[in-house]
């Protein structure tokens, strides 16, 4: 049954509210533990007993935190990690592009060095080398380099990891594994074929970061002591958030953790992001994600594939603040060209056809640094598998994004395996490829089949999940601060969604070229502000910018809007429907 009696909103979604047995779970937790109903309410959607609502809310890591020796090859990894320390050998680090890629090459470079050392980075090329090792690039760190650590990728990278004559190579990585792995001293990956899975939720950052935390027990062992991890935990938070990672287990403390850390502006390159981008609250996963992210993936989308990881591992202000307003700069253009590959995507795939399991498109001369982006733009507007592929002559290199529960990555891993696509992998949620154009067709066409026997495309518009109504006068400050107890909210952690029922719009204003500010009101003195981000790419902005009176149903996400110093609850709003 429909909530607020939604069966079709102003995006074409049924709104549903929450179930019985989850409303009588809240309000006998709030009963047994005296904690604010709003919090019950997140606590028991999520499956939390009453007993464990406490422990958490206050997620600790030394709780939480596996042991890494959990994971295969760990212990051989920092055995010879540390070897590379004590004999000052030389070490190459080499990450991918993007935001997880950055943040474990800087875990690495700044743990180095403060330990005496200085160790090389190296970040492929995009365009010019593409994802992961590559033959060329490691035989020339090969023969410069004693070490090699592989982060974000490296697991199916079998021969360029060959190809490195003469020196050691760890791979500290979380990408699906294939049924063989690479030759070399390890392969740490939770995603490997012969892992449980059970870690399989850590980004490769988290990786990296119980590497250093065995490292650190290896070192207390032989009574020497290294850096401190725990000053370490913003990267950690910053590629968790980034990179999709959910929200559960070890990476809520994680997350919890680094943004205490990241919020005492220690890290140069942080400080100075943070200020690029006109942050002027306190760190949370909404600014990790939507603010500092994709400025630290710029450089690998459209511009220098290293400014991200020298930016999070510089200990130089002048250095920092030079970086991060080029990155800033190059953020600004990927959005244009975004706009522009989005625009033309979107038309091809909607000629195609939006109801097919997958849902693709292909141009030529598409940048490949924006197709992951727009493919995550096609998957919302249809909540079906998206890929996007940008040719350049007759290779294309393209990017996916899955919806939950259909495992993209494992599919595009067996059509490279078919022989349907160059190369390609990735995990769940998301893939990359490199296809021939002779062979997009059925490659497609094959992949379609592949996530249809997965249940995609089964659906229309997914439903809106509510967790209840609210009147605008209970939506304060104090509120929203007790439903953030509940947090960090992001991926597999989503934050709380009301709906705001019957009421009218007071002021609505666009801003940007998509984007729509509103002041809304219940006639009867009480009110609260929205802002609709993307809201003119929707039926959304046109309707209630050309309101006419009407009254409405809202539903969003509360947060503190922070102006001037004053507090001040806020919508965002993300669907409407005519009440």
């Amino acid at each position: 049954m429909s909530f607020l009696g939604v069966e079709q909103s102003l995006t074409g979604r049924r709104w549903v509210g929450p179930g019985v047995e989850v409303d009588r779970a809240s309000e006998m937790m709030a009963q047994q533990t005296g904690l604010p109903r709003s919090v019950c309410q997140v606590l028991a959607r999520r499956g939390v007993p009453a007993m464990e609502a406490k422990g958490f809310l206050e997620p600790k890591l030394k709780e939480l935190l596996p042991d890494p020796r959990e994971m295969k090859d760990m212990e051989a990894a920092a055995t010879r990690f540390l070897e590379a320390v004590r004999r000052k050998q030389r070490i190459a680090v080499f990450a991918d592009y993007d935001v997880d890629g950055g943040s474990s090459a800087a875990l690495l470079l700044v743990w180095l060095r403060q330990m005496g050392l200085e160790a090389t980075l190296y970040i492929p090329d995009r365009i010019d080398e593409g994802y992961g090792p590559n033959v060329p690039a490691m035989q020339e760190l090969a023969a410069a380099h004693d070490l090699i650590i592989c982060v974000d990728c490296g697991t199916l990278s079998h021969e360029p990891i060959a190809a490195a004559k003469g020196a050691d190579v760890i791979v500290l990585d979380h990408h699906l594994g294939g049924e063989t792995l690479p030759d070399c001293v390890a392969v740490v990956n939770p995603n490997r074929q012969d892992e449980s899975g059970d870690l399989g939720y850590f980004c490769a950052a988290g990786v990296v970061f119980l590497m250093l935390v065995e490292a650190g027990r290896q070192l207390r062992e032989t009574g020497a002591k290294g850096p401190d991890l725990m000053a370490l935990l913003d990267l950690v938070a910053l590629a968790t958030v980034a990179d999709v990672a959910p929200l559960i287990g070890a990476n809520r403390a994680l997350v919890r953790q680094g943004l205490k850390v990241m919020g005492a502006r220690n890290r140069p390159g942080l400080v100075a992001l943070s200020d690029v981008s006109r942050m002027d609250s306190a760190p949370s996963t909404y600014h990790l994600g939507f603010l500092l992210g994709p400025r630290v993936n710029a450089g690998g989308r459209i511009g220098k594939a290293d400014l991200g990881a020298r930016l999070l591992s510089t200990d130089n202000p002048h250095e920092a603040a030079a970086l991060a307003e080029r990155l800033d700069e190059l953020n600004t253009e990927r959005r244009d060209i975004e706009g522009a590959v989005r625009a033309a995507a979107l038309e091809q795939a909607e000629e195609r056809g939006l109801e097919t399991p997958l849902v693709w498109a292909a141009g030529e001369g598409w940048h490949p640094g924006v197709v992951g982006i727009v493919a995550s733009r096609l998957k919302e507007a249809a909540n079906r598998p998206a890929i996007v592929i940008g040719f350049d002559g007759e290779e294309g290199k393209g990017s996916g994004r899955s919806v939950s529960g259909v495992d993209l990555g494992a599919s595009i891993q067996r059509l490279a395996a078919e022989g349907l696509l160059v190369k390609g992998g990735g995990h769940k949620m998301a893939a990359g490829l490199t296809v021939m154009r002779d062979k997009l067709e059925p490659a497609m066409e094959r992949l379609s089949e592949l996530l249809a026997k997965q249940g995609a495309g089964q659906g229309g518009p997914a439903d809106l999940k509510l967790d209840g109504a609210l009147m605008p006068g209970a939506a304060s400050v104090e509120l929203i601060g007790q439903i953030e107890q509940a947090g960090p909210f992001g991926a597999g952690a989503p934050a709380p969604r009301y709906a705001l029922p019957d009421l009218q719009v007071r002021f609505a204003k666009r801003v940007g070229e998509s984007h729509l500010k509103l002041s809304l009101s219940d006639g009867m003195g009480g009110g609260v502000d929205a802002i609709c981000f993307g809201a003119f790419d929707t039926a959304l902005g046109p309707r209630l910018l050309e309101h006419g009176g009407a009254r409405f149903h809202f539903a969003g996400r509360l947060e503190i809007n922070t102006w001037g110093g004053r507090q001040s609850p806020q919508l965002r709003l993300e669907d409407a429907a005519e009440a």
